[in-house]
């Protein structure tokens, strides 16, 4: 794979992507603009791709010591730090600027705020406190933001809550991904929830106390009148799915629950986009 797409996280960047749709999308109630959503998918994928990057870059000591991140481009050397500061200073600047050319300056300063944030704040918070994760949830919730903002030029009430789901979910998602990785993380030097809990089920515990405030969260798209019934039904099912697995980490701890979490966390958040699509799609404009 090529080492510069590699550093823009692909996998990452395309979750960012289907959020800033999403946002967009549900946002769109007067019309669906085809040319400004190529607009912010394109300008987002760029400042997402910088950030990522720039994230690599200046964890890339400590990517070298963890096994899951040893082969990233920097610590490999398939890459030179300069070469990737460039390409990913590049990125996020002209994302940056590309969205205040053709979408608006709101959506932009969302998107550099992602930047700035996941990159100055959250990154070098992980080596000093657990609490980086949830300092980190806020940045990852900025580009559902952004869809919306780029739709309709301002945050509303709506917007607001789509935010929520997106950033208490990474909680329980990274909870179960922390432990999963605990020794690597130790390795790496990284303060993260769950690094010294050999047991998992503090892990589970607290996955399962961000899943009782994520629940009723879930359900207020309906409440506001963004999604219908269809909606709701299956975010409450989704719900108690995703609550069950906490459970079961809490209960009966260790890898085979902690990596049932992490899929059904990972599965979770893409169906709660789906359904808004589809339902809001039977809602009038």
């Amino acid at each position: 794979m090529n080492p510069y797409y590699e550093l823009t996280k692909p996998r990452i960047t395309r979750l960012v992507l289907w959020a800033t749709l999403v946002g967009y999308y549900l946002g769109s109630r007067n019309g669906f603009d085809l040319v400004t959503l190529f607009h912010v998918l394109v300008g987002t994928a760029l400042v997402s791709s910088g950030t990522n990057g720039l994230n690599q870059w200046w964890e890339r000591d400590i990517d070298a010591q963890m096994n899951r991140t040893r082969h990233r481009p920097l610590p490999s050397r398939r890459l030179t730090p300069k070469a990737a500061l460039n390409f990913t200073l590049a990125c996020s600047v002209i994302g940056i600027v590309y969205l205040v050319a053709t979408v608006n300056v709101l959506t932009a300063v969302l998107a550099a705020t992602t930047l700035v944030s996941y990159v100055a704040v959250y990154t070098p918070m992980k080596q000093v406190s657990p609490y980086s994760t949830h300092v980190g949830s806020l940045p990852g919730a900025l580009p559902i933001l952004g869809g919306w903002t780029a739709a309709t030029g301002a945050i509303h009430t709506e917007a607001w809550i789509l935010f929520g789901i997106m950033a208490i979910w990474q909680l329980p998602h990274f909870l179960a991904l922390a432990w999963l990785h605990r020794e690597d993380y130790r390795r790496g030097g990284l303060k993260m929830f769950g690094a010294n809990d050999e047991s998992g089920s503090a892990t589970g515990w607290q996955a399962f106390a961000y899943m009782m405030v994520l629940f009723p969260i879930s359900l207020a798209p309906t409440a506001v009148g963004l999604t219908g019934g269809l909606y709701a039904l299956g975010a409450f099912l989704l719900g108690v799915a995703l609550l069950w697995y906490c459970l079961v980490m809490a209960i009966r701890p260790g890898r085979r629950p902690a990596r049932q979490l992490f899929l059904a966390s990972v599965t979770y958040l893409p169906a709660i986009f789906l359904l808004m699509v589809i339902d809001k799609a039977t809602l009038p404009l």
